[in-house]
Protein backbone atom coordinates (compact mmCIF):
# COMPACT_ATOMS: atom_id res chain seq x y z
CA UNK A 1 0.00 0.00 0.00
CA UNK A 2 2.42 2.38 0.83
CA UNK A 3 4.26 1.61 -2.07
CA UNK A 4 1.77 2.54 -4.33
CA UNK A 5 1.00 5.54 -2.49
CA UNK A 6 4.36 6.92 -3.15
CA UNK A 7 4.21 5.67 -6.91
CA UNK A 8 1.37 8.34 -7.33
CA UNK A 9 2.85 10.90 -5.34
CA UNK A 10 6.15 11.04 -7.63
CA UNK A 11 3.81 10.48 -10.71
CA UNK A 12 2.06 13.85 -9.55
CA UNK A 13 5.37 15.50 -8.96
CA UNK A 14 6.39 14.41 -12.46
CA UNK A 15 3.47 15.82 -14.01
CA UNK A 16 3.84 18.80 -12.15
CA UNK A 17 7.07 19.33 -13.12
CA UNK A 18 6.16 18.78 -16.95
CA UNK A 19 3.37 21.25 -16.29
CA UNK A 20 5.61 24.12 -15.26
CA UNK A 21 8.30 23.48 -18.03
CA UNK A 22 5.38 23.99 -20.60
CA UNK A 23 3.88 27.17 -18.91
CA UNK A 24 7.45 28.32 -18.51
CA UNK A 25 7.76 27.71 -22.18
CA UNK A 26 4.38 29.08 -23.23
CA UNK A 27 5.32 32.32 -20.89
CA UNK A 28 8.24 32.54 -23.11
CA UNK A 29 6.75 32.38 -26.43
CA UNK A 30 3.64 34.41 -25.76
CA UNK A 31 5.71 37.21 -24.00
CA UNK A 32 6.71 38.91 -27.25
CA UNK A 33 3.38 38.60 -28.96
CA UNK A 34 1.71 40.12 -25.66
CA UNK A 35 3.95 43.34 -25.97
CA UNK A 36 4.59 43.56 -29.83
CA UNK A 37 4.54 46.90 -30.95
CA UNK A 38 1.67 48.03 -33.21
CA UNK A 39 3.06 50.62 -35.78
CA UNK A 40 0.22 53.04 -37.30
CA UNK A 41 1.21 56.30 -39.65
CA UNK A 42 -1.51 58.51 -39.12
CA UNK A 43 -1.19 60.84 -43.04
CA UNK A 44 -0.26 58.61 -46.12
CA UNK A 45 -1.20 61.02 -48.53
CA UNK A 46 -1.21 64.31 -49.98
CA UNK A 47 1.02 65.39 -47.03
CA UNK A 48 1.25 69.26 -47.11
CA UNK A 49 5.19 70.27 -47.55
CA UNK A 50 5.35 71.64 -43.92
CA UNK A 51 2.65 69.43 -42.30
CA UNK A 52 4.71 67.19 -39.46
CA UNK A 53 4.25 63.32 -39.64
CA UNK A 54 2.78 61.52 -36.77
CA UNK A 55 3.60 57.89 -35.89
CA UNK A 56 1.71 56.06 -33.51
CA UNK A 57 2.89 53.20 -31.38
CA UNK A 58 0.83 51.20 -29.28
CA UNK A 59 3.13 50.82 -26.89
CA UNK A 60 5.39 53.32 -25.32
CA UNK A 61 8.95 53.24 -26.54
CA UNK A 62 12.59 53.73 -26.40
CA UNK A 63 13.16 57.06 -28.14
CA UNK A 64 16.86 56.29 -28.87
CA UNK A 65 16.36 53.07 -30.15
CA UNK A 66 13.99 54.28 -32.61
CA UNK A 67 14.98 57.73 -33.81
CA UNK A 68 18.81 56.50 -33.91
CA UNK A 69 18.17 53.99 -36.60
CA UNK A 70 15.20 55.88 -38.30
CA UNK A 71 16.18 56.08 -41.71
CA UNK A 72 14.15 58.70 -44.38
CA UNK A 73 14.08 58.03 -48.31
CA UNK A 74 15.09 59.85 -49.61
CA UNK A 75 17.00 61.51 -46.98
CA UNK A 76 15.69 65.23 -45.03
CA UNK A 77 16.56 66.98 -42.15
CA UNK A 78 13.99 66.87 -39.57
CA UNK A 79 12.91 67.74 -35.88
CA UNK A 80 11.68 64.55 -33.56
CA UNK A 81 9.28 65.48 -30.76
CA UNK A 82 7.87 63.20 -28.50
CA UNK A 83 4.23 63.05 -26.93
CA UNK A 84 1.60 60.37 -25.06
CA UNK A 85 3.96 58.85 -22.63
CA UNK A 86 6.38 57.74 -25.83
CA UNK A 87 3.48 56.21 -28.02
CA UNK A 88 3.32 59.04 -30.24
CA UNK A 89 6.48 60.66 -32.58
CA UNK A 90 5.90 63.65 -34.41
CA UNK A 91 8.63 64.09 -37.06
CA UNK A 92 8.33 67.84 -38.66
CA UNK A 93 10.86 68.69 -41.89
CA UNK A 94 13.72 71.27 -41.03
CA UNK A 95 12.75 72.97 -43.89
CA UNK A 96 9.86 71.27 -45.97
CA UNK A 97 9.00 67.93 -47.89
CA UNK A 98 8.95 68.05 -51.60
CA UNK A 99 5.68 68.03 -53.47
CA UNK A 100 4.72 64.73 -55.58
CA UNK A 101 7.76 62.58 -53.74
CA UNK A 102 7.29 59.40 -51.92
CA UNK A 103 8.96 59.04 -48.87
CA UNK A 104 10.02 56.01 -46.82
CA UNK A 105 10.21 55.73 -43.01
CA UNK A 106 12.65 52.38 -41.98
CA UNK A 107 14.26 51.19 -38.78
CA UNK A 108 15.33 48.41 -37.48
CA UNK A 109 14.87 46.54 -33.65
CA UNK A 110 13.27 50.03 -32.21
CA UNK A 111 12.13 48.71 -28.74
CA UNK A 112 9.49 49.48 -26.23
CA UNK A 113 9.96 49.33 -22.61
CA UNK A 114 9.48 45.81 -22.40
CA UNK A 115 12.36 45.41 -24.61
CA UNK A 116 10.52 43.92 -27.85
CA UNK A 117 11.81 44.90 -30.99
CA UNK A 118 9.78 45.97 -33.45
CA UNK A 119 11.23 46.87 -37.31
CA UNK A 120 9.33 50.10 -38.76
CA UNK A 121 8.87 50.01 -42.62
CA UNK A 122 6.29 52.96 -43.50
CA UNK A 123 5.52 55.60 -46.22
CA UNK A 124 4.02 58.77 -47.16
CA UNK A 125 3.04 60.65 -50.50
CA UNK A 126 3.09 64.51 -50.54
CA UNK A 127 0.73 66.59 -52.16
CA UNK A 128 1.36 67.58 -56.03
CA UNK A 129 1.88 70.51 -57.96
CA UNK A 130 -0.98 72.36 -58.98
CA UNK A 131 -2.24 71.47 -63.00
CA UNK A 132 -3.56 73.08 -65.71
CA UNK A 133 -6.59 71.89 -66.02
CA UNK A 134 -7.29 74.27 -69.09
CA UNK A 135 -6.01 77.00 -71.11
CA UNK A 136 -7.18 80.13 -73.07
CA UNK A 137 -6.41 79.35 -76.14
CA UNK A 138 -6.98 75.81 -76.47
CA UNK A 139 -4.07 73.79 -77.87
CA UNK A 140 -3.62 74.21 -81.34
CA UNK A 141 -5.59 77.17 -81.98
CA UNK A 142 -6.08 79.08 -85.10
CA UNK A 143 -6.72 82.59 -85.64
CA UNK A 144 -5.89 84.07 -82.38
CA UNK A 145 -6.73 87.37 -81.10
CA UNK A 146 -5.09 88.33 -77.75
CA UNK A 147 -6.16 91.88 -76.16
CA UNK A 148 -7.15 93.27 -72.50
CA UNK A 149 -10.64 91.47 -72.86
CA UNK A 150 -9.51 88.20 -73.87
CA UNK A 151 -6.22 87.90 -72.33
CA UNK A 152 -4.45 84.58 -72.67
CA UNK A 153 -4.92 82.17 -69.56
CA UNK A 154 -4.60 79.74 -67.35
CA UNK A 155 -6.81 77.94 -64.95
CA UNK A 156 -5.41 75.56 -62.06
CA UNK A 157 -6.77 72.37 -60.76
CA UNK A 158 -6.09 73.93 -57.06
CA UNK A 159 -5.26 77.31 -55.57
CA UNK A 160 -2.17 78.23 -55.70
CA UNK A 161 -1.48 80.28 -52.44
CA UNK A 162 1.62 78.69 -51.70
CA UNK A 163 3.06 78.30 -54.85
CA UNK A 164 4.57 80.44 -57.72
CA UNK A 165 4.12 80.31 -61.35
CA UNK A 166 6.16 81.71 -64.04
CA UNK A 167 5.83 81.44 -68.26
CA UNK A 168 7.64 81.60 -71.00
CA UNK A 169 6.51 82.47 -74.86
CA UNK A 170 8.26 81.67 -78.01
CA UNK A 171 8.74 83.54 -79.53
CA UNK A 172 10.36 85.48 -77.04
CA UNK A 173 8.07 88.49 -75.71
CA UNK A 174 7.98 90.29 -72.09
CA UNK A 175 4.93 89.27 -70.01
CA UNK A 176 2.62 90.55 -67.63
CA UNK A 177 0.68 88.73 -65.77
CA UNK A 178 -1.83 88.61 -62.64
CA UNK A 179 -3.60 85.82 -60.68
CA UNK A 180 -7.48 86.37 -60.45
CA UNK A 181 -9.48 86.69 -56.82
CA UNK A 182 -9.71 82.71 -57.78
CA UNK A 183 -6.39 81.88 -56.70
CA UNK A 184 -6.76 79.27 -59.61
CA UNK A 185 -6.61 81.11 -62.85
CA UNK A 186 -3.65 83.25 -63.92
CA UNK A 187 -4.22 86.17 -67.19
CA UNK A 188 -1.18 87.23 -69.15
CA UNK A 189 -0.79 89.61 -72.04
CA UNK A 190 2.35 90.59 -74.10
CA UNK A 191 3.49 94.01 -73.42
CA UNK A 192 3.97 94.08 -77.08
CA UNK A 193 1.54 93.20 -79.19
CA UNK A 194 1.98 89.44 -80.35
CA UNK A 195 3.05 89.38 -84.29
CA UNK A 196 -0.36 88.65 -86.24
CA UNK A 197 -0.01 85.30 -88.53
CA UNK A 198 2.46 83.54 -85.99
CA UNK A 199 2.82 80.71 -84.16
CA UNK A 200 3.60 80.97 -80.39
CA UNK A 201 4.48 78.46 -78.02
CA UNK A 202 4.20 78.83 -74.30
CA UNK A 203 5.51 76.80 -71.43
CA UNK A 204 4.41 76.87 -67.61
CA UNK A 205 6.46 76.72 -65.05
CA UNK A 206 5.67 75.94 -61.31
CA UNK A 207 7.44 75.93 -57.59
CA UNK A 208 6.80 75.54 -53.99
CA UNK A 209 7.70 78.89 -52.41
CA UNK A 210 10.52 77.85 -50.53
CA UNK A 211 11.77 75.49 -53.63
CA UNK A 212 14.47 77.30 -55.32
CA UNK A 213 14.31 75.74 -58.85
CA UNK A 214 11.04 75.75 -60.93
CA UNK A 215 9.91 73.13 -62.90
CA UNK A 216 7.79 72.48 -65.95
CA UNK A 217 4.63 71.53 -65.95
CA UNK A 218 2.57 72.23 -69.15
CA UNK A 219 3.25 73.10 -72.92
CA UNK A 220 0.92 74.47 -75.22
CA UNK A 221 0.99 76.78 -78.29
CA UNK A 222 -1.36 78.57 -80.81
CA UNK A 223 -1.39 80.75 -83.99
CA UNK A 224 -1.99 84.34 -84.21
CA UNK A 225 -4.93 85.83 -86.45
CA UNK A 226 -3.23 87.31 -89.54
CA UNK A 227 -3.57 90.45 -90.81
CA UNK A 228 -6.36 90.92 -93.78
CA UNK A 229 -4.85 91.64 -96.88
CA UNK A 230 -3.89 94.89 -98.62
CA UNK A 231 -5.98 93.91 -101.49
CA UNK A 232 -8.59 92.05 -101.61
CA UNK A 233 -9.54 89.08 -103.96
CA UNK A 234 -11.48 90.10 -107.17
CA UNK A 235 -13.14 86.76 -107.00
CA UNK A 236 -16.64 87.79 -104.66
CA UNK A 237 -16.79 84.18 -103.34
CA UNK A 238 -12.88 84.20 -102.16
CA UNK A 239 -13.47 87.94 -101.04
CA UNK A 240 -16.64 86.69 -98.64
CA UNK A 241 -14.60 83.82 -97.24
CA UNK A 242 -11.56 86.12 -96.67
CA UNK A 243 -13.62 88.49 -94.82
CA UNK A 244 -14.72 85.52 -92.56
CA UNK A 245 -11.36 85.16 -91.99
CA UNK A 246 -10.18 88.51 -91.00
CA UNK A 247 -12.90 90.73 -89.89
CA UNK A 248 -12.29 91.06 -86.15
CA UNK A 249 -15.67 92.15 -83.80
CA UNK A 250 -15.69 95.51 -82.29
CA UNK A 251 -18.87 94.41 -80.13
CA UNK A 252 -18.41 91.01 -78.00
CA UNK A 253 -22.01 91.26 -76.86
CA UNK A 254 -25.29 91.10 -78.90
CA UNK A 255 -25.82 91.64 -82.54
CA UNK A 256 -24.02 93.94 -84.46
CA UNK A 257 -23.39 94.96 -88.06
CA UNK A 258 -20.18 95.38 -89.68
CA UNK A 259 -19.70 96.98 -92.96
CA UNK A 260 -15.98 97.20 -94.81
CA UNK A 261 -16.41 99.93 -97.30
CA UNK A 262 -13.14 99.25 -98.56
CA UNK A 263 -13.78 95.51 -98.74
CA UNK A 264 -17.48 96.40 -99.90
CA UNK A 265 -18.33 93.63 -97.41
CA UNK A 266 -21.32 93.41 -94.86
CA UNK A 267 -20.58 90.86 -91.64
CA UNK A 268 -23.26 90.05 -89.33
CA UNK A 269 -22.01 89.22 -85.79
CA UNK A 270 -23.30 87.56 -82.61
CA UNK A 271 -21.50 87.50 -79.42
CA UNK A 272 -18.36 88.36 -81.34
CA UNK A 273 -18.82 85.61 -83.64
CA UNK A 274 -19.60 85.53 -87.25
CA UNK A 275 -23.10 84.86 -88.54
CA UNK A 276 -22.24 85.20 -92.57
CA UNK A 277 -21.17 87.85 -94.93
CA UNK A 278 -22.74 89.47 -97.92
CA UNK A 279 -21.48 91.73 -100.53
CA UNK A 280 -22.56 95.46 -100.90
CA UNK A 281 -22.28 98.34 -102.80
CA UNK A 282 -21.90 101.88 -100.65
CA UNK A 283 -21.58 105.71 -101.57
CA UNK A 284 -19.69 106.30 -104.79
CA UNK A 285 -16.61 108.52 -104.26
CA UNK A 286 -18.22 112.29 -103.87
CA UNK A 287 -21.33 110.55 -102.19
CA UNK A 288 -19.25 108.49 -99.89
CA UNK A 289 -21.20 106.26 -97.14
CA UNK A 290 -20.21 108.15 -93.79
CA UNK A 291 -17.70 105.83 -91.42
CA UNK A 292 -18.37 105.88 -87.54
CA UNK A 293 -20.46 103.87 -84.95
CA UNK A 294 -24.34 104.14 -85.74
CA UNK A 295 -27.38 101.95 -84.77
CA UNK A 296 -30.48 100.91 -86.78
CA UNK A 297 -32.96 104.04 -86.22
CA UNK A 298 -36.18 103.07 -87.82
CA UNK A 299 -37.34 99.99 -90.53
CA UNK A 300 -39.98 100.10 -93.10
CA UNK A 301 -40.20 96.91 -95.28
CA UNK A 302 -40.65 99.28 -98.42
CA UNK A 303 -40.51 102.26 -98.01
CA UNK A 304 -40.65 105.06 -101.36
CA UNK A 305 -38.13 107.31 -101.88
CA UNK A 306 -39.49 111.08 -103.14
CA UNK A 307 -36.14 112.20 -103.60
CA UNK A 308 -35.24 109.57 -105.98
CA UNK A 309 -38.46 108.24 -107.17
CA UNK A 310 -37.42 104.87 -106.09
CA UNK A 311 -38.90 101.84 -103.85
CA UNK A 312 -36.08 100.96 -101.20
CA UNK A 313 -36.91 97.43 -99.78
CA UNK A 314 -36.10 96.50 -96.65
CA UNK A 315 -34.88 99.94 -95.48
CA UNK A 316 -33.06 100.52 -92.12
CA UNK A 317 -32.01 103.62 -91.37
CA UNK A 318 -28.45 103.98 -89.06
CA UNK A 319 -28.50 107.52 -89.20
CA UNK A 320 -30.89 109.45 -86.66
CA UNK A 321 -31.82 112.19 -89.92
CA UNK A 322 -32.62 109.18 -91.74
CA UNK A 323 -30.03 110.33 -94.73
CA UNK A 324 -28.39 106.87 -94.96
CA UNK A 325 -29.78 103.31 -94.26
CA UNK A 326 -29.12 99.61 -95.75
CA UNK A 327 -31.50 98.62 -97.97
CA UNK A 328 -32.25 95.96 -100.94
CA UNK A 329 -31.07 97.28 -104.42
CA UNK A 330 -33.60 100.27 -105.53
CA UNK A 331 -36.59 99.08 -107.71
CA UNK A 332 -38.52 101.07 -110.13
CA UNK A 333 -42.34 101.32 -109.64
CA UNK A 334 -42.65 99.37 -112.82
CA UNK A 335 -41.14 96.70 -111.06
CA UNK A 336 -37.36 96.75 -112.55
CA UNK A 337 -34.70 96.47 -109.87
CA UNK A 338 -31.16 97.43 -110.48
CA UNK A 339 -28.72 94.69 -111.47
CA UNK A 340 -26.72 92.64 -108.94
CA UNK A 341 -23.73 93.28 -111.02
CA UNK A 342 -23.27 96.23 -108.84
CA UNK A 343 -22.71 94.74 -105.82
CA UNK A 344 -18.91 94.58 -104.44
CA UNK A 345 -18.40 98.01 -106.06
CA UNK A 346 -19.38 101.91 -104.43
CA UNK A 347 -22.10 103.19 -106.99
CA UNK A 348 -24.35 104.07 -104.75
CA UNK A 349 -25.71 107.86 -102.98
CA UNK A 350 -24.62 107.18 -99.83
CA UNK A 351 -26.59 104.11 -98.34
CA UNK A 352 -25.76 100.21 -97.99
CA UNK A 353 -27.05 98.28 -100.69
CA UNK A 354 -27.73 94.75 -100.01
CA UNK A 355 -29.09 91.88 -102.63
CA UNK A 356 -32.29 90.55 -103.31
CA UNK A 357 -32.35 87.61 -100.12
CA UNK A 358 -29.51 88.82 -98.09
CA UNK A 359 -31.32 91.92 -97.76
CA UNK A 360 -34.46 90.28 -96.54
CA UNK A 361 -32.27 88.33 -93.95
CA UNK A 362 -30.80 91.36 -92.76
CA UNK A 363 -33.76 93.08 -92.14
CA UNK A 364 -35.70 90.45 -90.40
CA UNK A 365 -32.65 89.45 -88.65
CA UNK A 366 -31.47 93.11 -87.13
CA UNK A 367 -33.67 94.68 -84.37
CA UNK A 368 -33.80 98.76 -84.10
CA UNK A 369 -31.14 99.93 -81.71
CA UNK A 370 -28.57 97.20 -82.72
CA UNK A 371 -25.19 98.79 -83.75
CA UNK A 372 -23.45 99.48 -86.84
CA UNK A 373 -19.92 99.90 -87.61
CA UNK A 374 -18.70 100.95 -90.91
CA UNK A 375 -15.28 101.19 -91.30
CA UNK A 376 -12.31 100.83 -94.25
Amino acid sequence: MDRIKRSVEFSLVILILVLGTLGIVFSVKAYPKIFKTKIILESEINVQPEEAIIINFSEPMIPESVVSGLKIIPDIEVNYQWQGSNRKLIITPAIYWSPEETYQLKAEKARNIMFIESDIELSFETMSYPRVENFIPARGEKDVIIDIEDPIKAIFDKPLNDFQVKFAIDPSSELVYQLTSKNTEVEMLSKDSLERGRKYGIKVYIKYKKEENYREIYETFFETKPLPPDQWDKDFTVRLEQAKKFTEPQVKEGKYIDINVKSQVMTIFQDGEILDTFLISSGKRGMDTPQGTYQIHNKHPRPWSKKYGLYMPYWMAFTGSGLYGIHELPEWPSGYKEGTNHLGIPVSHGCVRLGVGPAERIYNWAEIGIPVIIHN
